[in-house]
C-alpha cells in the first residue's frame, strides 16, 4: 500500500520533469534543428551589382556543400537562405526582417554594402542575431563596436593607406579621389584623406557619382581640371569603367587605382583587357589563382565539385572563407548552440582558416588587416 501511494506521488513529478525537458528543447534558438542549422544572407543577385552577390553566394554554397557531404558540423548540416536586395538599402532591411522573423534563421552572414548593412544593423542588433562577415570596410560599421557584427575583411582605411603609401613611395603626390556618394564611397574617401594627411598632403581634386549610376561627367570635369598624377577610385565596376573612359577622352592619363569592392573580373569584362590594363586594385582576400595557401586549394577543389567550373574570383574566395569562419565558430561553440554563445566564441578566439587568419575580442570585431596590392595585366589577369 505504501509503494502504491509513493507511485501516485511520483507520477505527477515525472510528468513535470518531462514537460520541463520538452520546454527546454522548445527554447532552443531559432534556426537550430535536430539535423540542421539555417543561416541567412542578403546580397545583390540582380541589378548592376548582381554579379558580386552571385559569386559570393556560389563560394559560400561550395563550402557548405563540401561540409554537408562530410556529415555537417556537430551532426547538423548547414542550410543557407540567400535573398536578393539589388544593392538597395530598403530591400536589405526588409530581407533582414524576413530572414529573422519569418525564415527564423540562426545567424546572418556575408552582407553586401556599407549603407545597406548600416541600416540592417538596427534590425539584427535589436533582435540580437549575429552577422558574421560584411562585404564592407566602412569605419561607420566598425566604430563603435557592435556586439552582433563581425568583420572578415580589412577596412577601407587599411586599403587606402596601402594605396597612398605605395603611390607616395613612387614619388606621386598629386592625387585625386573619385568616390561613390554613399557610406561605401565616403568611408573610402575619408581613408584617402587621412592617409594623405600622414604625408602632409591633400587630395588635389574630388568628384563623386551616385550609387547604381554611371553619370560621371561632373566628376570627370572637376578632376580633369587638376591634372592629377593619380586618381584613387572608391567606386564599383560600372561607374569606374565609365570614369576611366571619359578621363582618357579628356586627355587625362593618371595612374588609376581602386579598392577591393571593384571586382577585378567584372571590371575587365566591362572594359576589356586592353582598356583595363594598368589599373591598380587593392585586395583584402588571398590571391585566388594559385594554391600556395591551404584555403585557396580547398576553395578551388570545392568550387570545381559544386559549380563544375574553375572561374575563381576574389568575391568567390570571400564567400567561401566567410562560410568557413561561420562553421569554425559554430564548431567551437559546441552542441549546445545559441546566438549568445556564438558571439562569445567569436570574441574569445583566433581563427586560422587555412592561411587566412582572423581574430576578435570584445573591444575589436575587425578580424583582419590583410591588404595585397595588385594590377591588371595586358591580358586582363590580376598580377601581384
Amino acid at each position: 500500500m505504501f509503494i502504491q501511494a509513493l507511485k501516485s506521488l511520483l507520477a505527477p513529478l515525472g510528468t513535470g520533469l518531462l514537460l520541463a525537458a520538452s520546454s527546454c528543447a522548445l527554447a532552443a534558438d531559432p534556426g537550430v534543428g535536430d539535423s540542421s542549422v539555417t543561416l541567412g544572407m542578403s546580397v545583390p543577385l540582380t541589378g548592376p551589382n548582381g554579379a558580386y552577390g552571385k559569386e559570393m553566394k556560389e563560394g559560400a554554397l561550395a563550402y557548405f556543400a563540401q561540409l554537408n557531404a562530410a556529415g555537417g558540423i556537430n551532426g547538423k548540416k548547414v542550410e543557407l537562405l540567400a535573398l536578393d536586395d539589388g544593392y538597395e538599402t530598403d530591400k536589405t532591411v526588409a530581407n533582414t526582417r524576413k530572414l529573422i522573423n519569418e525564415n527564423k534563421v540562426f545567424a546572418l552572414m556575408a552582407y553586401y554594402g556599407s549603407s545597406p548593412t548600416a541600416e540592417a544593423m538596427k534590425v539584427f542588433s535589436e533582435a540580437k542575431v549575429p552577422l558574421v562577415g560584411t562585404i564592407s570596410g566602412a569605419g561607420s560599421l566598425r566604430t563603435p563596436v557592435n556586439r552582433y557584427m563581425f568583420h572578415l575583411r580589412a577596412s577601407y582605411a587599411d586599403e587606402t593607406e596601402s594605396i597612398v603609401n605605395h603611390l607616395v613611395g613612387l614619388g606621386i603626390t598629386q592625387i585625386a579621389v573619385f568616390y561613390q556618394n554613399d557610406g561605401f564611397g565616403k568611408s573610402g574617401k575619408d581613408g584617402v584623406v587621412a592617409a594623405l594627411a600622414h604625408h602632409k598632403l591633400k587630395p588635389v581634386a574630388e568628384g563623386s557619382v551616385e550609387r547604381n549610376s554611371v553619370q560621371v561627367e561632373s566628376a570627370v570635369t572637376q578632376i580633369a581640371k587638376a591634372n592629377p598624377q593619380a586618381v584613387i577610385m572608391v567606386t564599383l565596376y560600372k561607374p569606374t569603367a565609365e570614369f576611366v573612359r571619359q578621363m582618357r577622352k579628356a586627355g587625362q592619363v593618371p595612374q588609376f587605382s581602386t579598392l577591393s569592392p571593384i571586382g577585378a573580373d567584372f571590371l575587365v569584362a566591362e572594359m576589356g583587357a586592353k582598356e583595363a590594363h594598368g589599373i591598380g586594385i587593392s585586395q583584402v582576400m588571398p590571391y585566388p589563382w594559385n594554391d600556395t595557401l591551404p584555403v585557396i586549394k580547398e576553395y578551388q577543389k570545392a568550387l570545381k565539385a559544386f559549380a563544375k567550373h574553375s572561374n575563381y574570383s576574389y568575391y568567390g574566395v570571400e564567400g567561401f572563407i566567410n562560410a568557413k569562419l561561420m562553421v569554425e565558430a559554430i564548431r567551437k561553440t559546441g552542441k549546445d548552440l545559441t546566438r549568445e554563445k556564438l558571439v562569445n566564441t567569436l570574441e574569445s578566439n583566433n581563427f586560422d582558416l587555412g592561411g587566412y587568419k582572423v581574430g576578435y575580442s570584445p573591444g575589436s570585431h575587425n578580424g583582419s588587416r590583410f591588404v595585397d596590392l595588385t594590377v591588371l595585366g595586358r591580358d586582363g589577369r590580376v598580377l601581384r
